[in-house]
């Protein structure tokens, strides 16, 4: 890619992205799994959504900038949802804007993208505890597959922009599946940071959709026990105690 690099903007665990004039320029870590084939894979995901009519970076170029894969897109303006809803007296509206973003995505089609429940069964596969890996995956194989579009990362640092004009970036983890187990991956990836906040933006979103908040924690023991591949140590006993018994922590 031609594009000179400005300040770092943002940073992950398998990628950073770099300020570039009108657009940023998000750079896979070498460290990162195949991350030629993450940035192409992203990439397309991102235009494929796009055609669906939902409010995502738009792509330039995908290319090497110091010999790293990246993409060239669009600049989301604005801060993030996470920096708006540090204030209390704005965390209602904030839920709500981010729940109603949700239910858009969920109302999409998730044609020619990935499993949801595969990629938990896969995850859940590599655990070392032969009794309950057993109990996880023929209680995950009795829930829905589900075909909807799931974003599979969606969290307030992940939502950019002012209300009405939000940007909804970091689609790597895309696929199709039930809309309860992504509402319970966002629990699980709020929970950390804020639990409050986390089990409020479940109720939030089962009013909005017409969804039973029962009926998206049955998701909880797969998605957490599934979040245990991904290797983060601080979560690894909350997350096994409700991969475990079911149950929050």
């Amino acid at each position: 890619m031609d594009l000179r690099l400005g300040p770092l903007i943002g940073s992950g665990k398998e990628a950073e992205v770099f300020d570039a004039g009108d657009r940023v320029v998000k750079l896979y870590r070498k460290t990162a799994k195949a991350p030629k084939r993450a940035a192409f894979r992203e990439a397309s995901i991102l235009a494929l959504v796009e055609s669906l009519g939902l409010p995502v970076p738009s792509v330039h170029v995908v290319g090497q900038v110091d010999g790293r894969w990246g993409i060239a897109m669009t600049r989301a303006e604005g801060p993030s949802l996470a920096d708006a809803i540090r204030s209390p007296d704005q965390v209602p509206a904030c839920l709500e804007r981010m729940a109603r973003l949700q239910i858009a995505i969920h109302s999409r089609p998730g044609t020619h993208l990935g499993s949801l429940k595969a990629r938990l069964a896969a995850n859940i596969a590599g655990m070392p505890d032969e009794a309950l890996r057993r109990r996880l995956l023929h209680g995950l194989a009795a829930l829905p597959e589900g075909d909807r579009l799931c974003h599979g990362d969606f969290h307030p640092w992940n939502i950019l922009g002012p209300p009405g004009r939000e940007v909804v970036v970091d689609w790597l983890d895309a696929c199709t599946g039930d809309p309860a187990a992504d509402v319970c991956r966002s629990y699980v990836l709020i929970r950390p940071v804020a639990p409050d906040l986390a089990m409020a933006y479940v109720e939030t979103y089962a009013v909005a959709a017409g969804e039973g908040r029962d009926r998206i924690l049955a998701w909880l023991p797969f998605v957490a026990a599934a979040r245990l591949a991904e290797g983060v140590p601080d979560e690894t006993e909350a997350l096994m105690a409700m991969a475990g018994s079911g149950s929050l922590p």
